[in-house]
């Protein structure tokens, strides 16, 4: 265990020997993904309907962060439980 000290704050990790820690966040962005479908779908959509824009104003932002926003909002409660 390594205990570090600073003023008053303490803080305490324990490292395992060999030991690395591991990502468990984009496995559970894909068990998110297919609940998040619909939002996938527009997202496509919109790529598909902006592809012949050639003034470079057209953009699926909204779309792409809708989806992204589904995923996190299903991620974030296992991820934090994960964490607890």
């Amino acid at each position: 265990m390594y205990v570090a000290a600073h003023g008053a704050l303490r803080a305490s990790v324990c490292l395992a020997d060999e030991e690395d820690p591991v990502d468990t966040k984009p496995e559970l962005e894909e068990q998110c993904k297919p609940k998040c479908a619909k939002f996938l779908v527009d997202y496509e959509a919109c790529v598909d309907r902006i592809k012949s824009d050639t003034t470079g104003e057209a953009h699926c932002t909204g779309q792409y962060f809708d989806y992204w926003s589904c995923v996190d909002t299903c991620v974030a409660p296992k991820l934090f439980g994960k964490l607890q």
